[in-house]
């Protein structure tokens, strides 16, 4: 019982934080006028927009957006495989799972994060936010899933559905513009570059069966991150296919 009415007690004032924004004559805040939605349960928007570091700093229970982020990356991954299932009928399965991984990725969440301004209505600690929490990638990226989880709750598969193909529309113009080029080891260093001057590194684990027809298997390594495995009939595909597992995975994004 303690725990429940602090939890309420918490769950108040961070709504009434949310709710300090400026609202129209409608009583639609504007991040909701943003996103073309109004929430029936103002209480989800709220868990949404909260960062851990609020309760690390408080160092007393309340909600984040964690949970709702967890069930966001959900929706926003069997939305978009929905539709490039629909979309790309003559791409094969490599193909949809490389085009999944760029439009799901945290940098691709952290845009779409930052074109509604999303960092402005996170309600984090005050450290968190003197070292630059707002315009992190991870915050604005697990914040635009949280938002996602929240609208699923909220209004339904639907809602939540409409929500993402607005906010990726562009991108899926642009993906239906441009021929799709597969080549996952490039793209997997050309984006790990990006973070670090480190390049990742293959190894191969085993290779088994008769000289005609044998099979090897391969691991992508990074900053002693084992980041995908994969097997071929040789050591190039072996490679190939541990490259499209680390570009789904997105292992390295935990030392974001």
């Amino acid at each position: 019982m303690k725990r429940f009415g602090l939890l309420r007690c918490t769950r108040t004032v961070i709504l009434t934080r949310v709710s300090n924004f400026a609202q129209n004559d409608s009583g639609v805040t504007p991040l909701e006028e943003r996103i073309g939605y109004k929430f029936r349960n103002s209480l989800l928007l709220a868990e949404a927009l909260t960062h851990p570091s609020l309760g690390h700093e408080a160092q007393r229970y309340h909600f984040d957006y964690q949970r709702l982020e967890f069930l966001g990356d959900a929706v926003l991954q069997l939305v978009i495989t929905e539709y490039l299932f629909q979309h790309f009928r003559i791409e094969a399965e490599g193909q949809l799972t490389k085009l999944r991984s760029r439009l799901v990725s945290r940098e691709a969440l952290r845009m779409h994060a930052a074109t509604l301004d999303l960092g402005r209505y996170i309600l984090m600690g005050r450290g968190e936010e003197a070292s630059g929490g707002r315009e992190r990638t991870s915050t604005l990226a697990d914040a635009f899933e949280g938002l996602i989880g929240a609208l699923y709750l909220d209004g339904g598969f639907e809602i939540a559905k409409k929500f993402i193909l607005t906010q990726t529309r562009a991108d899926l113009e642009e993906l239906a513009e441009k021929p799709v080029d597969i080549n996952p080891k490039g793209d997997l260093q050309e984006l790990l570059q990006s973070i670090s001057p480190h390049s990742p590194a293959y190894e191969l684990i085993s290779k088994s069966g008769p000289e005609h027809e044998k099979t090897f298997v391969s691991q992508v390594v990074w900053e002693e991150i084992i980041l995908g495995q994969g097997t071929g009939r040789s050591k190039k595909q072996a490679e190939t296919a541990a490259a499209l597992e680390a570009l789904e995975l997105r292992r390295w994004e935990k030392k974001l």
